[in-house]
C-alpha cells in the first residue's frame, strides 16, 4: 500500500470533542469519522484494526472449539416477550416497527434469538456441548454516549453462547471461555484481568468481567497486585480437560480483583496493604452462567439418556470487538501517537523514503516493499513527496511497529534504519537485514 494512493485522512490538531487520548487519536490517525452521537464510519486504516482484531477472536473461538454463525442486527419484539425482558430491559433498546406495523428491535445483545435457534434445531442430550458465536453490529440507545468507540452506541461485538446438558458441564463452558479470553487479549498485546462483576440484565449468578487497566477506565476497580504477575503465555491447554481448564480459572480468579459493583471491603483489607490497589479499568469482555434462564421460559429443551425433557443450561460471552481498538490505544500510547502491539497493527511496518523522486532510493524502497509484501506481510510505504520530518510526524501518529527510513546516504554504505515505534531504537543494518528482521518478528505471531 502506498500512502500517496491510500486514503488517510490525518488531523494535524487535536478535535476538540475528543476528551480521552483514544478518542483524539483515532480521530487525528483518521481512523474512524463521526456520523452521529455514538455513530462512526470506519475508515481505511481504523478497518483494518478492527478486522485484524477480529481475526484474532475468531481463531482463538474456533481453537476452543466455538463454532461461528451469523445472527442479523434487527430482531422481533416477540422472542424478548417469551424471554420477559422486552419491557424490562430500558430505554438503552431501540424499538422500531416495519411497514406491515410488526414490532422489532435493533439487538443489543442475542440470548433470546440464538435460544430459538438452539430450539428449532436441537432435540438430544447427544449434540451437546455445543457453544454458538457471532461478530455482529448491536446497538444501545446510551444516554451519554462519549469517549468515541468506548462508548458509543452501534458497537462491534462478539457473543458466544454454550449449551449444556448440566451446571457442571455449563461450567466447563465459563472456564474454557475465560482461557480462551486470556489468550485472545494477550495476542493483542494486552494484559486484561478477570474481576468478579455484576450480571446487570444479562442475569445470572457466575459472572467475570475482563477489565485493561487504565486511567481512562470508566469502572473503578479493587485488585491485589499480584494478580498483574500472570501470564497465560505459550502454555498449550486442551479445552476438553476440565481440570486443566479449571485450574487456569483458579489460577487467575482466586487473588482478588474486583469491579466496585461487588468489592467487599472485608475481604479486601484482609490482602497485605502493599499489595491493595484501587485503578481505573476499561471492560473489554465479559462472561456468564445463567442456568436456564432463558431455556426454561423459551422452551429449550433436549431429551436425556433416561427419556426425561429438560431445558439446558446456558451462558453467554463477549467481547467488545469495536472498543478494544480504543483499550489498546489508552494501553499503548505516548504522546506522539498510537503504538500498536504487532498482533494488532494496520501495517506491519511503514516505509519512509527520505528523498523521493532519487532513484537510487526510489528503487531500494520499491525493493523493501517487494520483499516484505512476498513474505506475506502489509507495508505501508510513504513515497509522498513531503519533508522527512512530516513523514515521520505521520508515522509516529499512526502508530505502525517497525519503520524502514531509506535514503542516499546511508544507501551509499548499502544501510537503511530500522526503528522500533515502541522504544524508539534504530538500527542501521542493510536493506535485506530489515527486511528478514521484520520477517522474524511477526513469525512467531
Amino acid at each position: 500500500m502506498r500512502l500517496s494512493r491510500y486514503f488517510l485522512p490525518v488531523l494535524k490538531e487535536n478535535p476538540a470533542e475528543a476528551q480521552i487520548v483514544s478518542h483524539r487519536y483515532m480521530l487525528r490517525a483518521g481512523m474512524i469519522k463521526q456520523q452521529a452521537a455514538g455513530i462512526y464510519s470506519w475508515l481505511p486504516l481504523g478497518f483494518k484494526v478492527l478486522r485484524r482484531i477480529e481475526q484474532i477472536v475468531h481463531e482463538e473461538q474456533i481453537r476452543a472449539g466455538h463454532i461461528p454463525l451469523l445472527m442479523p442486527t434487527l430482531q422481533p419484539a416477540d422472542l424478548w416477550r417469551e424471554s420477559g425482558r422486552y419491557d424490562d430491559y430500558g430505554q438503552e433498546m431501540l424499538r422500531i416497527k416495519d411497514r406491515q406495523d410488526r414490532e422489532m428491535l435493533y439487538g443489543p445483545t442475542n440470548e433470546e434469538m440464538i435460544t430459538d435457534i438452539f430450539r428449532s434445531h436441537v432435540n438430544s442430550y447427544k449434540d451437546l456441548p455445543l457453544t454458538l458465536y457471532h461478530i455482529q453490529w448491536k446497538f444501545r440507545d446510551e444516554m451519554r454516549p462519549r469517549f468515541g468507540v468506548m462508548r458509543g452506541r452501534e458497537f462491534l461485538m462478539k457473543d458466544g453462547y454454550n449449551f449444556d446438558l448440566t451446571k457442571e458441564d455449563a461450567l466447563h463452558a465459563y472456564n474454557r471461555h475465560l482461557v480462551s479470553y486470556l489468550r485472545t487479549y494477550e495476542r493483542m498485546g494486552l494484559q486484561a484481568i478477570p474481576m468478579r462483576a455484576d450480571s446487570g440484565p444479562i442475569g445470572g449468578d457466575d459472572t467475570h468481567e475482563f477489565l485493561v487497566l487504565a486511567s481512562t477506565g470508566e469502572s473503578e476497580v479493587f485488585y491485589d497486585s499480584a494478580v498483574t504477575d500472570i501470564r497465560l503465555g505459550s502454555r498449550e491447554i486442551d479445552y476438553d480437560d476440565k481440570a486443566q481448564c479449571q485450574a487456569v480459572m483458579e489460577e487467575f480468579t482466586s487473588l482478588y480483583a474486583r469491579t466496585d459493583e461487588t468489592h467487599d471491603a472485608a475481604l479486601f483489607d484482609a490482602i497485605p496493604e502493599e499489595r491493595r490497589k484501587s485503578a481505573r479499568g476499561i471492560e473489554v469482555g465479559q462472561i456468564f452462567y445463567f442456568g436456564t434462564k432463558y431455556s426454561e421460559p423459551m422452551g429449550a429443551t433436549v431429551v436425556t439418556p433416561d427419556g426425561a425433557r429438560v431445558p439446558v443450561h446456558m451462558g453467554s460471552h463477549g467481547i467488545g470487538v469495536s472498543r478494544l481498538l480504543g483499550a489498546i490505544i489508552e494501553a499503548s500510547h505516548d504522546d506522539k501517537g498510537i503504538i500498536w502491539p504487532e498482533g494488532v497493527t494496520p501495517f506491519h511496518a511503514g516505509i519512509v523514503n527520505l528523498k523521493q523522486g532519487d532513484a537510487g532510493t526510489d528503487s531500494a524502497c520499491e525493493a523493501i516493499y517487494g520483499a516484505l509484501k512476498a513474505r506475506g506481510l502489509d507495508p505501508l510505504y510513504d513515497d509522498r513527496d513531503e519533508r522527512a520530518g512530516a513523514k515521520f510526524a505521520t508515522m509516529d501518529l499512526i502508530g505502525l511497529p517497525w519503520r524502514i527510513t531509506v535514503g542516499p546516504r546511508g544507501l551509499a554504505a548499502n544501510k537503511v534504519e530500522l526503528t522500533s515505534r515502541r522504544t524508539g531504537v534504530s538500527e542501521e543494518m542493510s536493506p535485506e537485514a530489515a527486511v528478514a528482521r521484520v520477517v522474524e518478528i511477526y513469525a512467531g505471531l
